[in-house]
């Protein structure tokens, strides 16, 4: 089977031609996203590029991504800002979702009112433990009742009143689902992310102007994250036929976000720590919005600091993150601007592992100290996969990836770069043969 694999991005449309059986990559090509025309047209100018290159292209199967118009866009909404608040930010992340805003505790009319101002995609609404509070959720029901703008609302809170939050609801598009913490720091992330992928696939492509794409060439399957996510978990998984790399951190610097990946359970590794809050999930995404090479350099500069970056080289990078973000599509050609790119890639890398990783903390109790862990102890992840184009084209990308040495962080991990920008394209030829894009990914990605 011959699969054409299609990445449209916020600027690129990337298509990869694959050949499944014999475990080859064809061809590969890029052209910009045309999101203010139709996606077709930079869709047609990638595939010239190709068949310019190979002749005719012919393959059995389309299968696409998207992350173009500022991708899958959502607001979760719980009750407490660390439980069911957070489940539901997880939840989403988990589905590739880009999350606008975590809302907790009691909606007014000045939250409603921001909320249209975001103007999500899909508002998921959780809040209570099964058999727990069901004030919040009702409330806050009530509260986006009044919302000005129509959007599917997804229902994750306690499962007591799901019916009657959506009656309360009956004027928009309302979906029900498990509650995303059924009991206190227990996440049920799954139900939330199918439902949010079903209704990304039936629903938010049409207002994407994707609808032409869709009935010329295929489904778009799933947000460009998610394609990512199943890449990686599949990479450390494996199969029943073809064993994985075990737990792993993939790491993907772009020019508006740091996005962290990391699969594995992420517990304890000591009988003498204890685990306490939200339990991880198994695969966990994080999104930092402010840790980008390009878009949000200046918000990097800000949360960083002139120390830290100056630490790696030294540079004015007041000024140098300002031309970045004035100037996304800048291409460093000059050493020193190599150099300032590195900087600023190892701070995106220290600054979203920060976020990622767990927590430890000690307490004096009976004559000893007592540790307790929250999140994830990456400790035992022995690989970190880097992707995103600084990391492809530095001179150094060993040292952006090169992690501190401090509790819960992974030890001397084995390194590797994704060169040729594959895991997304891995991610979407998985949902149609396992083993051909686990085979492909161990045969591309380099050790570093």
């Amino acid at each position: 089977m011959k699969y054409l694999l299609v990445d449209i991005g916020s600027t690129y449309t990337k298509l990869t031609l694959v050949d499944a059986e014999k475990r080859k990559i064809i061809a590969k090509s890029k052209d910009i996203t045309t999101i203010k025309t139709s996606v077709m047209n930079g869709f047609r100018n990638a595939l010239n590029k190709i068949e310019s290159e190979i002749g005719k292209v012919e393959y059995d199967k389309a299968i696409t991504c998207s992350s173009a118009a500022g991708g899958l866009k959502m607001v979760a909404v719980g009750l407490g800002k660390n439980l069911t608040a957070e489940a539901a930010k997880r939840s989403a992340l988990g589905a590739g979702a880009r999350v606008l805003k975590t809302f907790s505790y009691e909606l007014d009319l000045s939250k409603v009112r921001e909320i249209e101002e975001l103007n999500p995609d899909i508002i998921l609404l959780s809040g209570g433990t099964n058999n727990g509070n069901k004030f919040n959720i009702l409330h806050n029901a009530k509260m986006l009742s009044e919302l000005n703008i129509k959007v599917p609302i997804v229902i994750a809170g306690n499962e007591q009143v799901s019916d009657e939050v959506a009656e309360i609801l009956n004027g928009f598009e309302t979906y029900i689902t498990e509650n995303v913490m059924p009991t206190v720091n227990e996440l049920n992330a799954d139900p939330t992310r199918k439902i949010i992928r079903d209704i990304f696939m039936r629903r938010i492509i049409f207002a994407k102007g994707l609808s032409e794409y869709r009935e010329n060439v295929g489904e778009v399957l799933m947000p460009t994250p998610d394609s990512v996510l199943q890449a990686a978990r599949l990479l450390s998984v494996g199969t029943e036929n073809e064993s994985g790399l075990g737990n792993l951190i993939l790491v993907d610097i772009g020019g508006a976000t740091t996005d962290v990946h990391s699969i594995g359970y992420g517990l304890p590794e000591n009988n003498d720590i204890r685990f306490e809050g939200l339990k991880e999930p198994f695969d966990k995404r994080t999104v930092e919005g402010d840790l980008g090479m390009r878009y949000s350099a200046v918000s990097l500069y800000e949360s960083v600091g002139e120390e830290e970056l100056k630490e790696y080289y030294d540079a004015d990078y007041k000024t140098e993150c300002k031309r970045r973000s004035e100037d996304i599509m800048m291409v460093p050609d000059t050493e020193q601007d190599k150099k300032i790119d590195t900087s600023i890639a190892k701070a995106c890398v220290n600054h979203s592992l920060d976020r990622h990783v767990g927590n430890l903390r000690k307490e004096y109790s009976n004559g000893r100290y007592i540790y307790y862990q929250s999140g994830k102890d990456l400790s035992s992840f022995n690989t970190i996969i880097g992707t995103g184009g600084v990391l492809v084209h530095s001179e150094n990308p060993e040292f952006i990836l090169e992690t501190k040495n401090a509790p819960l962080y992974p030890k001397e991990p084995t390194k590797y770069l994704d060169k040729e920008y594959i895991l997304s394209a891995m991610g979407l030829l998985a949902t149609e043969d396992r083993e051909a894009a686990l085979e492909i990914m161990k045969n591309t990605i380099e050790k570093i």
